[in-house]
């Protein structure tokens, strides 16, 4: 499975988001990770389904945006109006999971659910093969720039052989501290999908970085 590069905006110049979301889809980026916090969730607040609208016309990228906010299911439509490809919503928001999973794709949207450090596998189980997409945090959300949970590896290696036994297809996505060092690892563990924020943002040179990050493919011997 080759791996995604999913730049987070979280760590762009909100100024030029536009040109920002351009440059790293033009160095080689596939998808554009959008930080949804509501400030209750998570401490911080970002942007809404506004913002993204606004940006839709000016990228071809997959737009993944992550809901970072209490109520998921509030939100759903209007993210999905306004251009989202993936919505990845927390399990630990949800009162109902299942639902919020048929909502997104009732509005034409492929569906995420993510799980905090925290949070143990087993609140997902049930999900794995109704979504597209598992997002495996590997810090605390509602900050950037916050250094890798190693002990998060067990947790997407499990996972990954979750999906393997279930005989079902679902990307696995990592999101926290994910430099071209941890990025070896958690794609070892079985992650396809990486979410970089600040390693892309404040690089140098951004398309090496993506390329550092990508890294070599990682073949799994299925044990």
């Amino acid at each position: 499975m080759s791996t995604i590069i999913a730049p987070s905006i979280l760590s762009a110049n909100f100024a030029r988001l536009a040109d920002e979301i351009k440059k790293v889809e033009d160095a080689g980026a596939e998808y554009i990770h959008i930080d949804v916090m509501d400030g209750t969730y998570v401490p911080n607040i970002t942007l809404g389904s506004p913002v993204v609208k606004s940006l839709r016309p000016y990228s071809k990228a997959v737009f993944d945006v992550h809901l970072m906010t209490e109520h998921p299911e509030t939100h759903i439509k209007s993210f999905a109006d306004a251009g989202a490809d993936i919505i990845t919503f927390h399990a630990e928001a949800a009162r109902h999971s299942h639902r919020v999973v048929q909502q997104i794709h009732d509005a034409g949207c492929k569906a995420g659910v993510a799980i905090n450090p925290g949070t143990s596998l087993s609140m997902i189980e049930e999900l794995v093969e109704d979504v597209e997409m598992v997002l495996i945090m590997t810090v605390n959300p509602g900050f950037g720039g916050q250094k890798f949970i190693e002990s998060m590896l067990g947790k997407i290696h499990m996972l990954y052989h979750m999906i393997r036994e279930m005989e079902t297809e679902c990307d696995i996505e990592v999101d926290g501290g994910i430099n071209a060092e941890t990025s070896v690892l958690v794609r070892e563990a079985g992650a396809n999908v990486l979410v970089a924020g600040s390693a892309i943002y404040c690089a140098p040179d951004i398309a090496q970085a993506i390329k550092d990050i990508r890294g070599k493919e990682i073949v799994h011997h299925h044990d």
